[in-house]
């Protein structure tokens, strides 16, 4: 796969992974997520802190936006820079958006030292990447149309010819129709569409 996305396009996770990695007695336990939103990284890392209650730190990293825009990385209590950084840095090497890695503690009693603490977590993000899918999706937008019923076939002609998915369809004299596409037809689309006879835009 290309790690050159489109212009409408970007690069995610498929599913949720896990593991373990482990270095001179501590455990980190890596998981990665697709995500949408901050509520979901929010309820993803609630979830865990519960479940492992009693681990020592969860470290993590997470960027949103298709380009990367929305990022933050947190140390819990490890050094300034030692875990969330390296784990944010997975994912931006591997290009990455819409995801979050958490990467959990448990203190083994060896000191790592911040270059040990920094490869670690390095490490099991890489891993938490490595045992997951990576994905391209596209940005979507959704125009809203409405036409006489006789200017149909030149609307389908349209759909089919741009691959475009109909969300939305209400069928009468008057028809309405929900079109979603890619976000870089929508200029080509919309031009084509204002060439039909009678078709409106709908905006609400």
């Amino acid at each position: 796969m290309s790690f050159t996305p489109d212009p409408d396009s970007y690069f995610t996770l498929s599913g949720k992974s896990e593991g373990i990695h482990k270095d001179r007695g501590s455990k980190f336990l890596y998981f990665a997520f697709p995500v949408e939103n901050e509520e979901g990284i929010k309820s993803e890392l609630t979830a865990l802190r519960k479940q492992y209650f009693d681990a020592t730190h969860h470290c993590y990293a997470w960027v949103l936006d298709q380009n990367g825009a929305r990022y933050r990385a947190n140390d819990d209590g490890e050094p300034n820079h030692s875990a969330g950084d390296p784990i944010l840095g997975q994912i931006r090497s591997h290009r990455l958006t819409q995801v979050l890695i958490v990467v959990i503690r448990y203190f083994g009693g060896t000191k790592l030292g911040v270059s040990g603490l920094i490869q670690a977590y390095k490490t099991a993000a890489a891993m938490a990447i490595e045992s997951n899918e990576i994905i391209k999706k596209w940005v979507m937008d959704t125009i809203h149309i409405r036409f006489p019923y006789p200017f149909m076939n030149e609307v389908m002609k349209l759909v089919k010819s741009e691959n475009l998915e109909i969300t939305h369809q209400e069928l009468g004299l008057d028809c309405k129709l929900s079109l979603e596409m890619r976000k870089g037809q929508v200029s080509r689309v919309y031009e084509i569409l204002q060439e039909i006879e009678g078709l409106r835009f709908n905006t609400d």
